[in-house]
């Protein structure tokens, strides 16, 4: 039997129109999945654990996995992202790390090659995402995947055609759920992908986020989390609910991957 953890960078810092209470009643998942950092600790929690770290004022963190040891030794507390995760998980022994997003190549100054890819190569977990986010370069992200040897496959489609918006349309290889193996786990992207139709349509709304983001970005603030809050901004709460949404599926194909 295999087993997988979920990532808390998006559930902390990513889902700005949606209260804890929301989270809590519409996450299904009963069991201990959700992992974080908690002064240096590591943190494997039910939801309801998890929102007492949410409303923490030391939670501001994102930390990944070339970070993890150090915040480790220096007893920092924060939220995991998908590298950061999938560290835990090689640490720990399980075999594949749950995220929405990813990261990429892009302009983005803190990450000119988000820490994602190459934890891929470096770490011997599996990534189930809803594939790289709209904000990097996806066409390059893909090549620099390629390039490094990691096998990348859409869940079900052949297509890859953005994150939350519809903003690219990049042929991948297919792959059915019961295709799917983690016995040989180092090297492999998963994406199952936000339907189309649920995605966003109107480019110029990713172009002004992103130059939001920037200028907020060259003034000391995390770009990500930025981001998310001027694309909630912009869409009325949509794009909150829809990525809560898109991580619960991932959270469901990872069990049903996870326990055939």
């Amino acid at each position: 039997m295999h087993s997988f953890l979920v990532e808390s960078a998006l559930l902390s810092h990513g889902l700005v129109s949606i209260s804890n209470e929301e989270l809590l009643g519409s996450w299904p998942f009963p069991k201990k999945n959700i992992v974080w950092l908690d002064r240096g600790e590591i943190v494997i929690g039910q939801m309801e654990d998890f929102l007492k770290f949410r409303l923490r004022e030391d939670n501001n963190s994102r930390i990944d996995y070339q970070f993890l040891p150090r915040a480790i030794k220096e007893g920092i507390s924060g939220a995991l992202t998908a590298s950061g995760t999938m560290a835990v998980c090689e640490t720990l022994g399980f075999d594949l790390a749950v995220t929405c997003g990813m990261g990429g190549i892009g302009d983005i100054e803190a990450e000119k090659l988000c820490p994602d890819l190459p934890a891929l190569v470096d770490l011997s977990v599996a990534l189930l995402s809803c594939g790289p986010k709209d904000v990097v370069d996806i066409a390059a992200s893909f090549n620099w995947l390629s390039d490094h040897g990691i096998r990348v496959n859409l869940i079900g489609q052949d297509c890859y055609s953005g994150y939350i918006f519809n903003s690219v349309n990049l042929p991948l290889p297919a792959i059915s759920v019961e295709q799917v193996s983690l016995e040989k786990t180092g090297g492999l992207l998963l994406i199952n992908q936000i339907p189309s139709d649920k995605k966003l349509d109107d480019l110029t709304l990713l172009k002004t986020t992103m130059e939001f983001a920037k200028k907020a970005e060259a003034e000391g603030q995390h770009y990500h989390p930025v981001a998310n809050a001027e694309f909630d901004r912009l869409t009325k709460g949509y794009s909150s609910y829809l990525q809560f949404e898109a991580l619960k599926n991932n959270v469901r194909l990872a069990e049903d991957i996870c326990n055939p």
